[in-house]
């Protein structure tokens, strides 16, 4: 099998499309890099769909953070407590044994049956675990750019005659971000990467058509030699990496637009060894 052959074959099966049975023999380097590649489309599924979501809730924990009643408060200070405080790992266990004790024939409300099969699955279990995660954390960076909005701002919204919602989307909400952009962008690329960890949690592949990681594993127990397919999915991942970096060095620029070239906060990427 020629690459191009193999590219038409394997491109696309982890999505279900394409050759069904995996490579039995052969393991070239063309088969592990497209391969590999098709399970990343799952790992971007879940980064895009996870720090899509989890943006706005974010937002909405980082301004309930910040309020003044304790009721609005200290249950957001809580979520981002847990959250923050537990491994991404466990989570995932936890998740998985929580949603397996649903009833497998749904659940009655308003006599309409729901689903819950669904929500053991890794496209949808996992998902809702990164969600909360990033949710959380994302959260605390957005707390604390929240903290140093300049007082000048306020003020000088308070003298346009802003208030409430208004107030908030023309000028905390946009000061807030410049602030929190750099280190939001860290915090993307973070998850990005922890999304490899659904491999190993309970959550099971879509009909074995897993992510970047499952496909690695695949051919490293097959050929006795991890050096070949782990490498790929950390070139996979840094080129990833590099794009994010560039898409929200884009949004940066278009954040500080008002400020001069000289003056603006540059996207810096700082890894994490230790969450």
């Amino acid at each position: 099998m020629t690459c191009a052959e193999t590219f038409a074959a394997y491109a696309l099966r982890s999505i279900g499309i394409g050759e069904r049975l995996l490579p039995r023999e052969g393991f070239d380097i063309c088969q592990q890099v497209v391969l590999i590649g098709s399970g990343l489309i799952w790992n971007i599924y879940f980064g895009v769909l996870a720090l899509g979501f989890g943006f706005f809730a974010a937002t909405g924990l980082a301004v309930a953070k910040n309020a003044r009643s304790r009721w609005i408060r200290q249950p957001a200070e809580l979520f981002i407590f847990v959250f923050r405080g537990s491994p991404l790992f466990i989570q995932f266990f936890l998740a998985y044994e929580a949603l397996v004790l649903l009833p497998r024939a749904g659940i009655e409300v308003f006599g309409l049956t729901i689903e819950t099969s669904w929500t053991t699955k890794a496209q949808a279990g996992a998902l809702f675990v990164l969600f909360l995660n990033t949710s959380a954390y994302a959260a605390e960076i957005f707390y604390g750019a929240l903290l140093a909005v300049p007082k000048g701002d306020l003020e000088a919204a308070d003298a346009y005659g802003l208030r409430g919602w208004k107030r908030f989307r023309r000028v905390v909400w946009p000061t807030m971000l410049r602030l929190a952009w750099p280190s939001y962008t860290n915090e993307a690329i973070f998850l990005f990467h922890a999304t490899t960890l659904v491999f190993f949690s309970g959550f099971p592949a879509w009909r074995q058509k897993g992510d970047a990681l499952y496909y690695a594993n695949y051919f490293a127990d097959k050929t006795f030699n991890p050096f070949i397919p782990y490498p790929i999915v950390a070139g996979y991942f840094i080129l990833l990496t590099l794009a994010l970096i560039g898409l929200f060095g884009l949004a940066n620029r278009r954040l500080n637009r008002h400020i001069p070239s000289d003056r603006r906060q540059r996207i810096r990427y700082r890894p994490q060894v230790i969450r």
